[in-house]
């Protein structure tokens, strides 16, 4: 029984707003003085240290930076006037702005608290001027901004793929269709709320036909960004990591070169929004990797495999079980986070009954996106709120019909493979 303190210490570690990072190196460093001496305190600081020399992490910080290049290009205002123009004419037009927005920014910024906290600056308060309800204005945009991380190059896809020993670029290419999946989705829900409530659109009339194109001819370096990341692995021109420096080159020209919003003194800003938000995720993952080293050490996921096939050896039936675990453990645990300590628990189970991993790891983000805005815990939840000022009663009684459509697409992907597979099999 003792060698499940360190899970139950983690728990109550983050019941008490221990920070992440912070609850696994605690939990981890527990079992290591007190419970299994036998391996020296040196021998585990090693692992602090050989866990941020993998190659493949200096993704991160590169596409991290993507992001916040992004706020400072002007590339979020030409996406924001593309997808006005093609969609604002329609009631409801800017909820159905907000959401697309999300969807063409996804495969530049990859996060979800990033792109929540843009839109609340930028569209939030323009949705309240022009009649929306703030705690629905709110909820939109904490919805929408769960797609953005399953476009690539979202950084949870890499971590996944690191983490399940795949393909970074099978799950680059996965991520298109769910993505897509959950825009229809909000789209269709908020289509229905809006001719409700009378909701009006955010231009009188559709955009001419030549508007449209002048529109998107500024949005199309923004766009082209992640289809050149992707094409360029593809091809062999660069590897998942090297794409990562080859994004930051290529938001730096459009920046420049292009919509000239880039100055030389944004880099300042830029570096250190980028050394923060770098530091804080291989903190987590630093931490994550020591805990489930204690984790292998005592074979608690082989256990956890074995126990989860015990009660099923129904493909079906486990995922309906994974999915609302993750479900639940979503509400409380920060998504990224959430991931990295179940992925190896979970992961052994469902390929034991012939799950693809590029298929669960979908299943996985998907997941954890949507706990990110479900209550009590979700980060982009805490992120719009927080920013716009709306009660989280308020807010979970306006996200409640669009969490439902997030859900249907939820349980869609996890039993139809084909829907998400269809691509990585297509491009191999």
């Amino acid at each position: 029984m003792d060698i499940y303190i360190p899970i139950i210490l983690l728990f109550i570690l983050f019941l008490l707003n221990i920070p992440i990072a912070f609850s696994l190196i605690a939990s981890s460093m527990y079992y290591f003085l007190f419970i299994n001496d036998s391996i020296p305190v040196s021998l585990v600081m090693q692992r602090f240290i050989s866990t941020v020399s993998s190659f493949p992490l200096l993704a991160i910080p590169f596409f991290i930076m993507v992001g916040s290049i992004m706020n400072y290009a002007g590339i979020s205002r030409n996406l924001l006037a593309f997808a006005d123009s093609l969609i604002g004419h329609r009631v409801g037009g800017l909820a159905h702005v907000n959401v697309l927005l999300s969807t063409l920014m996804g495969g530049i910024s990859g996060s979800a608290n990033a792109d929540a906290a843009m839109q609340s600056k930028i569209l939030a308060p323009e949705m309240t001027k022009r009649g929306y309800d703030l705690p629905f204005t709110a909820a939109v945009t904490a919805a929408s901004s769960s797609i953005s991380p399953v476009i690539p190059p979202g950084i949870n896809l890499i971590i996944f793929a690191l983490l399940a020993n795949v393909s970074v670029h099978s799950m680059f290419i996965a991520g298109y269709v769910p993505a897509f999946m959950m825009a229809a989705s909000l789209m269709i829900t908020i289509a229905f709320i809006s001719k409700k409530r009378k909701y009006k659109p955010s231009r009188v009339h559709p955009a001419s036909g030549r508007e449209r194109l002048s529109y998107f001819g500024k949005a199309v370096p923004a766009l082209l960004i992640p289809f050149g990341i992707i094409l360029g692995m593809r091809f062999g021109l660069f590897t998942p990591t090297e794409a990562g420096a080859i994004a930051v080159l290529l938001c730096s020209i459009i920046g420049f070169a292009i919509y000239r919003e880039l100055k030389i003194h944004h880099f300042a800003a830029i570096l250190r929004e980028t050394i923060q938000g770098t530091s804080s995720v291989m903190f987590i993952i630093i931490g994550a990797m020591v805990f489930g080293y204690y984790m292998t050490l005592e074979q608690i996921p082989q256990n956890v495999a074995s126990m989860l096939i015990s009660l099923t050896d129904d493909k079906n039936v486990l995922l309906l079980i994974i999915n609302i675990l993750l479900i639940v453990v979503g509400m409380f645990i920060e998504g990224g986070a959430a991931m990295i300590i179940l992925t190896p628990l979970l992961l052994p189970a469902v390929l034991n009954l012939g799950v693809n991993p590029v298929h669960f790891g979908i299943i996985i983000i998907v997941n954890i996106m949507i706990g990110g805005v479900t209550p009590p815990f979700g980060s982009m939840m805490f992120t719009v709120c927080s920013i716009l000022k709306v009660r989280m009663v308020d807010f979970v009684r306006e996200a409640a019909p669009l969490l439902a459509a997030l859900f249907t697409v939820l349980m869609i992907l996890t039993y139809f493979e084909g829907l998400v597979m269809f691509l990585p099999n297509l491009f191999k």
